[in-house]
């Protein structure tokens, strides 16, 4: 499905983001464009009406905030970070845009250690949980289509090293499972266990009756991918990788950039929060072929009705 963009950010860069984000009205402004493309909207009542609405003029002394409206319909005040996860951050809103910026144009993703030096921002855990927003606010929910065409299927293992058990060890390793719509959608997931069960209700629920499924040779496949159009499998262990159109190139590319993350960037990710950084990765994917500017637009977008904070967990 196509993403609606905007036309102005296209060939945003890391120096003109800075020159855009120079104080907190530009930021603030550059963000209300994008959340609000036709004008501002009430979040308690709904009210979209130009002339019901009325921004208040910023005073310090009176402790009147900047960026501050009143709704005429429901006499409430607000302001564009609320119900988005800017709601309640003492974070300022140009560093939150940076970030924003800085996190969908990294290939492999950026440190919270790394962003925490950039932004100059006051501690680590301040930095680990504003990556956690951002990842939170690019999870998709519910997806509205499924994959289409020809689909490769795969799984790999997300974890460390135990001493003496050998590197095949499976103990202290997370499954990540994911679908690839070849030239086309990426979508992750954590399971649980790698059963034909779970690969059978994960191709079931993502992708459409009509594809052709591309996988290894893992047996567990053979019965999960039976309802689709077909399937095709190529014998890795038997040294076997391409077989005409039949591989799974794609997908370990997608796991190849994915292990670079982990390892060459975030060093460790807990099984609990994994989730969020396969939402990170999928949503560089996806948009590949954008430019940064455009692939962080479509991201803050999706930062509207997502709240996270500490009180709650970070991903399921």
């Amino acid at each position: 499905m196509k993403e609606t963009l905007l036309p102005t950010p296209k060939e945003l860069t890391l120096d003109q983001i800075n020159q855009r984000f120079a104080t907190d009205e530009t930021a603030r402004a550059y963000w209300e464009s994008i959340h609000w493309p036709k004008g501002p909207v009430c979040p308690h009542c709904k009210n979209a009406d130009a002339k019901r609405i009325w921004k208040v003029t910023p005073n310090e002394a009176k402790k009147i905030r900047a960026g501050l409206y009143v709704c005429a319909e429901c006499n409430k005040q607000f302001t564009s970070t609320i119900g988005t996860i800017f709601e309640d951050s003492h974070i300022p809103l140009r560093k939150w845009l940076i970030a924003w910026y800085m996190l969908c144009s990294s290939k492999k993703g950026i440190s919270s250690l790394q962003l925490q030096r950039n932004l100059d921002l006051g501690s680590y855990r301040t930095a680990l949980f504003m990556t956690h927003r951002i990842r939170h606010a690019l999870q998709e929910p519910v997806f509205k289509d499924k994959l289409t065409g020809t689909i490769e299927a795969d799984e790999t293992y997300v974890g460390g090293k135990t001493r003496g058990r050998g590197r095949h060890f499976m103990g202290n390793k997370v499954p990540v499972f994911s679908l690839v719509e070849r030239g086309g959608r990426v979508r992750s997931q954590v399971m649980k266990y790698v059963t034909g069960k779970n690969l059978k209700a994960a191709l079931k629920s993502n992708v459409e009756p009509t594809a052709t499924i591309m996988t290894d040779e893992l047996p567990a496949y053979r019965k999960a991918a039976k309802e689709f159009a077909s399937h095709q499998a190529v014998n890795h262990s038997a040294g076997e990788y391409v077989r005409g159109l039949a591989h799974t190139q794609s997908v370990d590319g997608f796991f190849s950039l994915l292990k670079r993350g982990v390892v060459g960037t975030f060093h460790h990710i807990s099984e609990q929060h994994l989730p969020l950084y396969l939402a990170e990765f999928d949503h560089r994917h996806n948009t590949r072929f954008l430019t940064d500017g455009e692939r962080t637009v479509i991201g803050l977008q999706k930062a509207n009705g997502k709240r996270l904070t500490y009180r709650q967990p970070m991903s399921k």
